[in-house]
């Protein structure tokens, strides 16, 4: 059961990351002139967006796997 939540959700994660990059360089690229600055704001956001989602995925596993024992 556990390598399930591992295999579902962390896919997802992935994509929460890519579409937080998307929609940041979208946002951010209108406030510069270059493509530069605006694509590390938005590599920063999608990190970010990735660890918070893989952190979440990880405590509720946990917190699940703690719950049946």
């Amino acid at each position: 059961m556990n390598m399930n939540f591992y295999f579902i959700f962390l896919p997802l994660a992935v994509i929460a990351a890519m579409m937080a990059y998307l929609i940041s360089y979208n946002e951010w690229r209108h406030h510069y002139p270059t493509k530069k600055e605006p694509r590390k704001i938005a590599l920063k956001t999608s990190i970010f967006t990735l660890i918070v989602f893989m952190a979440i995925v990880f405590f509720t596993i946990w917190l699940l796997m703690w719950k049946v024992k």
